[in-house]
């Protein structure tokens, strides 16, 4: 049983970067789909596909890596708010990564977008995880 779904999706496409591995299975849920969709907007992987199983659906995406230093393009990502401390900001609060460069993704009310979104649309909730 894993308390912490979204911090085990982090970690296993962390693992994977890490590892230098084309593809990551993680088990799916609608949070982590739009997560998903978010990092592929953003340029930090290269495609994903949902599959449908008949015991558990997957995320399966494929990373991508800089041509030239074989580098992942993701160099980090954390989870900020967690199950025993959760951490919430306002439209103005809501923190820059690397001065713009990086993303936050926050959960709102009006859906899983990123912080420059959120900004744009005036709207807080919780900063689920920094990606850069």
């Amino acid at each position: 049983m894993n308390t912490d779904p979204i911090a085990d999706y982090l970690t296993r496409v962390r693992n994977a970067t890490l590892a230098n591995h084309r593809v990551v299975d993680i088990p799916s849920s609608k949070l982590k789909k739009e997560i998903t969709k978010i990092l592929f907007d953003q340029g930090y992987i290269l495609s994903y596909k949902f599959e449908e199983l008949s015991a558990q659906d997957n995320i399966k995406i494929a990373l991508k890596y800089d041509r030239e230093t074989k580098e992942s393009v993701i160099k980090d990502i954390q989870r900020l708010s967690k199950p025993g401390l959760r951490k919430y900001a306002g439209a103005g609060e809501l923190p820059r990564i690397l001065n713009g460069l990086g993303v936050a993704i926050v959960s709102t009310s009006k859906g899983v977008m990123t912080d420059k979104q959120a900004r744009a649309e005036n709207v807080g909730g919780e900063v689920l995880c920094y990606v850069y």
